[in-house]
């Protein structure tokens, strides 16, 4: 098998694209959302802590925590937007 034909079996498409392009969108919209408001993720994820912890609303991260969220958000951003930029 030549090269050209390797090449072009490794880059042959097999219709997952538009499910990891709509995959990496919908982590771009999380990705906003932890940079714009991350106690809204806090709120989401605070209803699983029921079983697990006493008084989930005293695991509210402070607003250091917040934005240290942010920052990782913006990072997080980052590498969503380079890998749907690869795409295409």
């Amino acid at each position: 098998m030549s090269h050209d034909a390797i090449v072009q079996a490794a880059s042959d498409s097999d219709g997952g694209r538009p499910v990891f392009v709509l995959l990496l969108c919908f982590f771009l919209v999380m990705g906003v959302v932890q940079v714009v408001r991350p106690q809204l993720l806090w709120k989401a994820n605070s209803r699983l802590q029921r079983g697990w912890v006493r008084n989930p609303e005293a695991t509210e991260p402070t607003s250091k925590g917040y934005a240290m969220n942010r920052v990782v958000g913006v990072i997080f951003l980052g590498f969503v937007i380079w890998m749907l930029v690869q795409q295409f």
